[in-house]
């Protein structure tokens, strides 16, 4: 089904595989009659032009990009723009596309959500950029129909930011990646490994894009294969997917923590391109003839299965068939890991919808960038036409990913067939994805075609015993589930006659709803400031001296974002760090925020002169050598984590723990660069640790002469555990640039272009 290749591989016209060895540049001279080497040959892909094309610095590897375009939607655009706007923006100087997709109900938190509407209605005016009203489009559909290119880079704020099925390299990343692009800046960043993604084959009836994306997810997340690398779709299995199959495919890559994908492009991606009334958007992109791929992930189409992805991750796939066949040990499984999050208390029985040889789920959910194109849709509908999906608890919510998908589905009749099933079909709604809607009941089971199934979303809080199982799901196969009134099945086990109907974009809704002010800034406009939209608090510079203390210790083999800074009830605040900040770890270690804010309490006593808890500890770093003073060292919180920062890229799981005072992470290593990124742009040192830690929760950790080995370029720092015999360990810190390591001295992002 699929296949990783050890190593590296060339691929002749797309095509031909040859494995990396010393013979195959001698076969690759046979075949081609071109002798080439190895860095020429890494040339040959797609990435490499595209990246080449956008990097403004003179050294081809380590990389300073300008993008085409910027998006960003209502949970992250209050804090982008705050921060260009205290670094010094005057107007968007490149597209920026601000959508309403995340905070669109209005309903928690008084006005918050609406306030923060009018504000960025009110940005878009001010600086020049593009406003999507509430339930107009998904950020990830708006794009794809309006913004995406062939050759193009665009740079998003949220992480399932991908349209490299029509030749656009896009990237999600944190707010402050955005800030840069806004005030002139470069995103910076070692040229990334290209993994070729080699589709071959055809896929059989009843498979969509989630079955094909859940089996690579499940074959490259644990081991890294592709990590912070480029994926690029290519192989004679391509042409046989339609538009929407891709861009199905194409948004989950961001589950495998890749940086980015780019596909190969042809006569459909013309035709899409054609259909959204912009064929100039279109160019051919394919490898050149000789393409050297630093991995090979080899998928037979015609082997893909209906599948799912069971609680807690997307890479924890099976095939449908193989969780039947198996539903017993693995729902135990499945139990015993709730209650490891939860508490021997959660109440849990997942063991009793296995009945009778059978699995029910409880609901079904449609919806977003990833499930509500038009094309899933219409396969919904086709397969419930003339049945119901049943009078019991079981129930099923179907989001369009955009108002003008919507509008055809209504025109074709399929919102029609969808509703006669008994289907709730809504607007554009990011919210099932996080947590936001159609939110499970305790203990229920629902399956999904959206994006993620971690603990502590969709509503589960494991650790005030509500917990919410989430799995992934083709909507085809949801769709034939819910046919049976919740029985689990695969859509490959029915026969159904899929309608294909055509597609026809009208951008009449846009234009008569949407603000485009691109390129007609109105610098004396003011900003419609709603109560709850507050400044970032001032953040100090680095001291020549850290002093840590840990507030947390979290052994997970990943810890996301969404337990670093919860999804769902938190969205609405948003806005307001001093709020949003109470709900750091809140689901995954509650004591974090008391003690960090007791750390904090300490850290201005401290920086005030006054020494009180931290007398003792002043007194035992002397005893080493080291003067300790307010004016030369920073105090803070610190947590250690094995690998936090898998999925989202909210700043806010970084900011937040600098809002509470932390000055640094320390962990094995970095689910994903955007994690990364969000600490050093909010001040916060990214310490890599190699070895299981010597020290434990509450321990005093001191780093001497921290600021001036930053910005000499050191990359191991002598660190000491304090206590009554203090010991001393090493951390290190990954490559940083020049602008990272004065950006983290300088205490935090704002305060860097300050200074400038």
């Amino acid at each position: 089904m699929i296949k990783l290749f050890e190593g590296g591989a060339y691929i002749l016209n797309g095509q031909e595989i040859l494995k990396d060895s010393p013979e195959a540049l001698e076969q690759i001279y046979k075949k081609t009659n071109v002798k080439i080497s190895k860095e020429e040959a890494k040339k040959g892909t797609i990435a490499h032009e595209i990246i080449s094309n956008h990097n403004t610095s003179q050294n081809e590897n380590a990389l300073q990009l300008k993008f085409d375009s910027l998006t960003s939607h209502d949970i992250t655009y209050v804090g982008i723009i705050q921060t260009a706007r205290a670094s010094g923006m005057k107007e968007f100087p490149i597209p920026y596309v601000l959508t309403n997709c995340h905070n669109t109900l209005g309903a928690v938190g008084g006005t918050i959500n609406e306030d923060d509407h009018k504000f960025a209605l009110s940005a878009a005016e001010k600086y020049g950029g593009v406003y999507v009203p509430p339930h107009l489009a998904v950020i990830h559909s708006y794009n794809r129909e309006m913004m995406a290119g062939c050759g193009k880079m665009i740079l998003g704020s949220d992480s399932h930011t991908r349209y490299g099925a029509l030749g656009t390299l896009a990237v999600g990343e944190g707010g402050g990646e955005l800030v840069k692009q806004l005030v002139g800046k470069t995103y910076d960043f070692k040229r990334p490994e290209v993994v070729a993604i080699y589709l071959t084959g055809k896929v059989k009836e009843g498979i969509g894009p989630h079955d094909v994306i859940l089996q690579i997810i499940g074959k490259v997340f644990k081991n890294g294969y592709v990590k912070n690398k480029v994926m690029e779709f290519i192989g004679d299995g391509v042409g046989g997917l339609d538009i929407e199959f891709r861009n199905g495919i194409d948004v989950m890559t961001t589950e495998t923590t890749c940086w980015s994908s780019i596909w190969k492009t042809d006569d459909v991606v013309q035709k899409y391109f054609e259909n959204h009334q912009r064929p100039d958007a279109y160019k051919s992109l394919a490898p050149k003839e000789i393409a050297y791929y630093d991995g090979v992930v080899y998928v037979d189409l015609n082997k893909i299965e209906a599948s799912i992805a069971l609680p807690f991750h997307p890479s924890n796939v099976y095939t449908i068939k193989e969780f039947r066949e198996n539903a017993t040990e693995i729902l135990k499984n499945i139990e015993a890991e709730a209650r490891a999050l939860g508490g021997e208390n959660c109440d849990i029985d997942l063991l009793g919808k296995y009945r009778d040889g059978e699995f029910y789920v409880d609901q079904g959910i449609v919806a977003g960038c990833a499930g509500g194109t038009f094309d899933n849709v219409v396969a919904v509908a086709d397969i419930l036409e003339g049945k119901s999906i049943g009078n019991g608890s079981f129930s099923l919510s179907v989001y369009p990913g955009s108002q003008p998908a919507y509008r055809a589905l209504v025109e074709n009749g399929t919102v029609g067939k969808l509703m006669d099933a008994g289907a709730i079909v809504r607007s554009a709604f990011c919210g099932p994805c996080f947590g936001a809607g159609d939110t499970p009941a305790n203990n229920e089971f629902s399956i999904r075609h959206t994006t993620r199934n971690f603990p502590s979303r969709e509503g589960s809080k494991p650790i005030g015993n509500q917990m919410a199982f989430v799995a992934l799901m083709d909507a085809k196969s949801i769709a034939a589930t819910a046919a049976n009134a919740g029985r689990l099945t695969g859509a490959d086990e029915i026969n159904i006659e899929y309608s294909h109907p055509d597609y026809k974009f009208d951008t009449k809704i846009y234009e008569n709803r949407n603000y485009n002010g691109l390129s007609k800034a109105k610098s004396d406009m003011e900003l419609v400031m709603g109560p709850s939209i507050k400044d970032w608090p001032e953040m100090m510079p680095l001291g020549q001296h850290v002093l840590l203390k840990v507030a947390a210790m979290i052994f997970d083999e990943v810890t996301t974002t969404d337990e670093l800074i919860p999804s769902g009830e938190t969205s609405s605040y948003r806005s307001d760090p001093y709020k949003l900040a109470e709900f750091t770890l809140s689901r995954r270690v509650p004591t974090y925020v008391p003690k960090a804010k007791a750390i904090r309490t300490i850290s201005n006593e401290f920086k005030d002169g006054r020494s009180g808890d931290l007398t003792s500890i002043i007194e035992k770093i002397s005893g080493l050598g080291y003067e300790v003073t307010s004016d030369n060292t920073s105090f803070g919180s610190s947590i250690f984590a094995k690998k936090p920062g898998d999925g989202s890229a909210r700043e806010h799981a970084a900011s937040c723990q600098k809002v509470l005072g932390a000055w640094a992470n320390i962990a094995h290593e970095y689910a994903t660069k955007r994690y990364r990124s969000n600490l050093i742009n909010w001040g916060m040192i990214p310490f890599i640790l190699k070895d299981a830690p010597t020290f434990e929760e509450e321990a005093y950790i001191f780093v001497p002469n921290i600021k001036e080995q930053l910005l000499s370029g050191q990359e191991k720092f002598e660190a000491f555990i304090i206590g009554e015999d203090s010991v001393s360990f090493e951390l290190c810190i990954d490559p940083l640039t020049e602008d990272e390591r004065k950006i983290i001295t300088s205490g935090c992002l704002i305060n860097y272009y300050k200074k400038q």
